[in-house]
């Protein structure tokens, strides 16, 4: 699956990429259909109890000969995941046209890369934070030949991993902390220095699901 997968994206044929995303974006308007609750459901507030802010992030597939997905680290002076490694975007502004363009323009501001370099794939299930967003994720193929102009102020480093080794399951961890007094459990993967948890491994393996069987 992975392996099929990275061959076309190399080859530039997007097609059974885009087959398996959603064609249109879910309505922010529409609960999230996964969350950081998938693996404790019971502590999740009911859905009119909770005002959830809509965000939109990138998941940016490098057009490579081994296609790679490119992440950011925060840095360690954000309010909010400080330090932790995400896909680049934020929260929606009421200037953006839509959630996509919300995704396009946080990622020109957080790393420099130009809309233009960026053909949307498709889109995926949107997702709740436990800090209380509506993430939708926007699937995207990065053609080379950008520049990368990270901001100071939010990104401490921009890096890539293979994609085969984030669809392959074996290079995926359950784990557990505690936090806010109870215990939480989440998806990670570990690769080189890089520790990605919580949300942005939770779409990784979202995104490895809807490619499982291939």
């Amino acid at each position: 699956m992975s392996q099929q997968l990275a061959a076309r994206i190399a080859d530039k044929n997007f097609a059974m990429l885009s087959a398996r995303l959603l064609a249109d974006a879910p309505e922010f308007k529409v609960h999230p259909a996964r969350s950081d609750y998938d693996f404790n459901p019971e502590f999740r507030r009911p859905a009119g109890e909770v005002r959830l802010t809509p965000a939109a992030v990138l998941m940016p597939i490098v057009a490579k000969p081994v296609p790679t997905v490119l992440f950011t680290q925060r840095t360690s002076t954000l309010s909010r995941h400080a330090g932790q490694v995400s896909f680049p975007g934020g929260r929606m502004d009421d200037t953006d046209a839509s959630a996509t363009a919300t995704a396009l323009r946080e990622t020109h501001e957080e790393t420099g890369i130009a809309p233009d370099f960026v053909t949307v794939a498709g889109f995926m299930e949107g997702y709740e934070t436990g800090t209380g967003f509506a993430i939708l994720p926007v699937v995207g193929v990065l053609r080379e030949g950008f520049t990368l102009l990270p901001n100071p102020a939010e990104v401490n480093e921009i890096f890539e991993v293979p994609l085969e080794f984030l669809l392959d399951p074996k290079n995926r961890e359950r784990q557990s902390r505690e936090w806010q007094g109870r215990k939480r459990e989440f998806y990670a993967f570990n690769y080189g220095s890089h520790y990605i948890w919580g949300a942005t491994a939770a779409i990784l393996v979202n995104f490895a699901e809807r490619f499982s069987g291939l």
